[in-house]
């Protein structure tokens, strides 16, 4: 097993919003409706924030000391969830965007991947140092907001 340094759980938050502001861009350019257009640009400039957020939280921290209280089974979890279950992974997306043809499937897609991203910063806001904590409440506040946007906008498509 490879050693679990604390930076690694927020090096895939970063990549996680990268590839999140990429499929909303990529959605953008399939959706028909300008009111989802509008959806999916608002949701890229927002990945985008949090992936500056997540940077930010990166450069703060100690990146060879896992925090407290955490063991290497915890941490060979998070590895094993970024690993097989990254939200928006790069390969997984390219095979899922192939199905994507719609607003209804581009929709569906961003609701099941704000779900996985609001699991995976809950598993790792106690990884997190305390002082960092506020900034991915925040995160999940809006990724929540995220759903719920999404939600609303498939009632109506």
């Amino acid at each position: 097993m490879a050693v679990f340094e604390a930076g690694d759980i927020v090096e895939a938050a970063i990549r996680i919003e990268e590839n999140g502001a990429n499929f909303y861009r990529y959605a953008m350019q399939i959706a028909g409706k300008e009111e989802t257009k509008s959806l999916f640009r608002q949701l890229a400039d927002e990945e985008v924030k949090h992936q500056k957020t997540f940077s930010e939280i990166l450069a703060g921290m100690d990146q060879s000391t896992p925090p407290e209280g955490y063991d290497g089974e915890y941490a060979a979890y998070l590895h094993n969830y970024v690993d097989n279950r990254l939200v928006f992974k790069t390969d997984v997306l390219a095979g899922e965007l192939g199905a994507i043809k719609d607003e209804e499937s581009a929709i569906d897609f961003a609701i099941r991947r704000e779900l996985d991203s609001l699991l995976y910063y809950r598993e790792i806001r106690e990884l997190l140092p305390a002082d960092r904590r506020e900034a991915i409440d925040r995160i999940i506040l809006e990724e929540k907001k995220h759903f719920m946007k999404l939600s609303e906008m498939k009632k109506f498509n």
